[in-house]
């Protein structure tokens, strides 16, 4: 039996990411920028995690010039996934919005597929048709009178794209290194990447109100869930983190109810439903 403490961190940690789209999106309705935001989550978690390096025995390890290279030019996937996420939910709601950054689920199973050169198992390959049968569900397509905007989308699946990279450098690069030292330079290149983006953005959207939401956003997007998974995962086991961390889908979409009103039909919890099985199935071995 698998340590529920490991499994309640994991859990922590998916619903930390599940609350982040719906926070964001409501600070913005107070009227605070995208921009700022995204900032603010990278700088303030880069900073937290740089005092986690210095105070652990993780500074007794030399990080050579190359590692920190290759971590910190992979991490600028963190910053394109959260940077296209946050834009698409200005388009779409949240609902959806997570429903397009999991398609990852199945991006990744390519990727995995094409580097490892090896035809993915039946499971898996049942798994993304479930998948797309659920986003097709979830984002109620069939519904004529729900029409959703062409550039959340756009936006929404790039951001599953960039979550397929940044999944894969957070699991396959420098892995000989520990886990903060590793989030930390990732994070980083988040940071670049947020800041070479939005440039002068910041600057000019920056407003003191926007402190506190930055605090609260990095806290539940950037320090809390490396801390948790990190914690949880190497006990729990790859397969079931993955099953685990998809709490996120049904965690944004409540969240995104209770505090942004939106509405979410039979169909589409249908659709999330499918996806939850989808991972379960890709995941789950015999």
């Amino acid at each position: 039996m698998k340590d529920y403490k490991s499994i309640l961190f994991v859990s922590a940690g998916a619903c930390s990411y599940g609350l982040l789209a719906t926070l964001v999106k409501y600070a913005n309705q107070l009227g605070i920028h995208t921009s700022v935001l995204t900032f603010l989550q990278f700088l303030i978690g880069f900073l937290c995690l740089l005092g986690l390096h210095y105070f652990s025995k993780s500074t007794m390890q030399v990080v050579s010039l190359s590692a920190k290279l290759k971590l910190t030019a992979w991490g600028t996937s963190l910053g394109l996934t959260s940077t296209l996420y946050y834009l698409a939910i200005q388009y779409i709601p949240v609902s959806v919005g997570i429903i397009l950054l999991m398609q990852s689920i199945w991006i990744s199973l390519i990727v995995e597929a094409l580097i490892r050169k090896q035809i993915p198992s039946r499971a898996k390959i049942i798994g993304v048709i479930i998948v797309l049968l659920g986003t097709a569900l979830s984002t109620n397509i069939f519904a004529e009178q729900h029409a959703l905007d062409i550039r959340g989308l756009l936006l929404g699946f790039g951001a599953g794209i960039s979550y397929a990279v940044a999944i894969f450098s957070s699991s396959n690069i420098a892995n000989q290194l520990p886990s903060p030292v590793r989030s930390l330079f990732l994070v980083l290149g988040g940071l670049l990447l947020i800041m070479f983006f939005w440039n002068v953005h910041i600057v000019q959207q920056m407003t003191l109100k926007a402190l506190p939401w930055g605090v609260i956003i990095a806290l539940f997007g950037t320090v809390l869930p490396p801390l948790f998974f990190t914690r949880g995962i190497p006990k729990t086991g790859i397969a079931l983190g993955n099953i685990i961390s998809s709490l996120e889908i049904p965690i944004s979409t409540i969240s995104a109810v209770l505090l942004l009103h939106e509405v979410v039909s039979g169909i589409q919890w249908a659709g999330i439903i499918l996806i939850l099985l989808a991972v379960t199935v890709i995941n789950l071995r015999k």
